[in-house]
């Protein structure tokens, strides 16, 4: 499988009393697949999966594939405390039949480059699928280097992928330059026209749940039309999003992000607890400043 595009890792709406809201779950999957994204990661860290039950996330999954169909790859996330939870999650997309399966390190754990690459291992014999790792240091508080990637790109061909979370550009071009079979997806939204730069073919960003038009059109920018100037000016016009949503409260910003694109999003679980109305009044304006740049720099007037 390549992955190239705008993958979207979907929000999961509750319901008033905090339920998984199954309409309007399918409601944002074809909502994003009308919107032209090109693929979708169910359980990621913008869908809750840390505050689901094991249960919720099967349903979540079957769900997806039932709505989603063969339209466009569907990516099953992976993420658990213990590697035998990571390795039933990986069973169970492999039952569905995703495309694909999403796998990070351990969280709190903190295993060493060897017994992270045995983990992900684990996880790759359970489903043998297509696999984009997921590096994420400042939620894992480990780091996937050198020794993991040649651990577990010696052991099996299905680690083709990588979203690299790091935010540190010497990573990026680490794996650009030492592990080319590796396709390396931008995952730190302000770093996406460098992503692109060194040969990134794919964004997985969260806000692309709410303007995903706009994401795509950077991505055509920069890796269909080889336009790093229009790039730049639409990358320009999204910063200040991505400024906010790295100031705290992201998944509550993401979802009041889908209410304004007029998707049921409901609230967050517990711990996290929603915007203020400061909060929601600044981040309606930033998204309305962002569209309007945008639409006019697609249409030749900026």
């Amino acid at each position: 499988m390549k992955f190239e595009g705008i993958y979207t890792p979907a929000i999961t709406p509750l319901t008033a009393d905090g339920q998984v809201d199954k309409p309007a779950f399918a409601e944002v999957l074809e909502y994003l697949i009308e919107a032209g994204v090109h693929g979708i990661i169910i359980g990621g860290s913008t869908g809750e999966y840390y505050a689901h039950t094991a249960q919720e996330r099967f349903d979540l999954a079957t769900q997806a594939r039932d709505v989603i169909g063969t339209r466009i790859p569907l990516i099953i996330g992976t993420g658990a405390v213990r590697t035998e939870d990571s390795v039933e999650y990986a069973k169970a997309a492999k039952a569905i039949r995703a495309d694909a399966i999403l796998v990070g390190s351990p969280p709190y754990a903190l295993p060493t480059e060897q017994e992270n690459a045995a983990h992900a291992l684990a996880i790759d014999k359970a489903a043998d699928l297509p696999i984009m790792l997921y590096n994420y240091p400042g939620r894992m508080s480990v780091s996937m280097g050198r020794e993991f990637f040649r651990s577990v790109l010696a052991a099996s061909n299905n680690f083709v992928a990588i979203k690299e979370s790091s935010g540190q550009a010497g990573q990026l071009h680490m794996l650009a330059r030492e592990f080319p079979a590796l396709s390396v997806s931008c995952g730190w939204d302000d770093q996406a026209l460098e992503f692109f730069a060194w040969g990134a073919r794919s964004w997985v960003c969260a806000g692309s749940n709410f303007i995903p038009r706009e994401h795509v059109a950077l991505y055509q920018a920069c890796v269909v039309e080889k336009d790093f100037d229009k790039g730049r000016r639409i990358m320009s016009a999204m910063l200040p999003l991505m400024d906010f949503l790295e100031g705290g409260k992201f998944v509550q910003s993401i979802k009041y992000g889908c209410r304004l694109a007029g998707l049921r999003s409901g609230g967050v679980r517990a711990p996290l607890q929603w915007l203020d109305a400061g909060e929601e009044q600044a981040l309606q304006g930033i998204v309305a400043g962002l569209k309007a740049e945008v639409a006019g720099i697609l249409g030749g007037k900026a």
